[in-house]
C-alpha cells in the first residue's frame, strides 16, 4: 500500500478502534482535547491525519502508531547485538528499544572465586537455559541447573556465579539499574 493508501486507511481503523472501547467522539474528544468535529473529520477521511493529532489518539486508544495508521512492515524485525564482555561474563541484549526493562542472554564462565555480595536497585530475574548456576542470596546458597527460574529484589545482598564444570547459559530480565551494574562498566 502506498503513503495515500495508508493515510486513506487511518479514518476507518480510528472509527473502529473507538467503537471497539464504546467511546463517543465526545469521550475521545475529552480524552484527547481534539475537537469533535476534527475527530470525526479525521474518521470520515475529509481530514488528513497528522502526527500532532495521531499521538494523543494513539495514547487514547492505547496502541502503538504503526498499529494505529496499521503502517506495513518495516525493517528487519532480527535483533542483531554485538555481545559485551564485562568480567569475563558474556553479555548478549535481546532487548532493542531503551529504558524499561531489559533481557539478556549471559554466558557465565566457570568461575570458582569466592561470592562478593552486591546490592542495587531493582528486581531481576534468571531463568537458566544450561549449564548450573549458584546464586547467593542473603543468607541462602542457592545451585540452579537447566530449566530452573529465580526472581529477587536486588536490593538484597546477592552474587551470581557459576559452579562448573562447563560455562552456564541464562536469559536474565532486569530494570536500568540493573542494567547498569551488570553491563556498564
Amino acid at each position: 500500500m502506498d503513503d495515500e493508501g495508508v493515510l486513506r486507511a487511518v479514518g476507518p481503523r480510528l472509527r473502529q478502534l473507538r467503537l471497539e472501547r464504546e467511546a463517543t467522539l465526545t469521550d475521545l474528544a475529552e480524552e484527547t482535547g481534539i475537537s469533535v468535529s476534527t475527530l470525526s473529520r479525521l474518521e470520515s477521511g475529509q481530514r488528513k491525519p497528522t502526527l500532532e493529532l495521531l499521538l494523543p489518539l494513539a495514547r487514547a486508544h492505547r496502541v502503538a502508531l504503526d498499529e494505529l495508521v496499521d503502517a506495513p512492515e518495516t525493517g528487519d524485525p532480527r535483533v542483531r547485538s554485538k555481545p559485551v564482555v564485562r568480567h569475563g561474563r558474556t553479555f548478549i541484549s535481546l532487548t532493542r528499544r531503551p529504558g524499561g526493562l531489559q533481557s539478556f542472554k549471559m554466558i557465565l564462565p566457570v568461575d570458582r572465586e569466592e561470592p562478593s555480595l552486591k546490592t542495587h536497585e531493582g528486581y531481576e530475574w534468571l531463568y537458566v537455559l544450561s549449564g548450573g548456576v549458584r546464586l547467593v542470596l542473603g543468607s541462602r546458597d542457592l545451585t540452579l541447573g537447566p530449566g530452573e527460574v529465580v526472581e529477587f529484589d536486588t536490593r538484597t545482598p546477592h552474587w551470581i556465579g557459576n559452579p562448573g564444570p562447563t560455562p552456564a547459559e541464562v536469559l536474565a530480565i532486569f530494570g536500568p539499574q540493573g542494567e547498569r551494574m551488570h553491563v556498564r562498566s
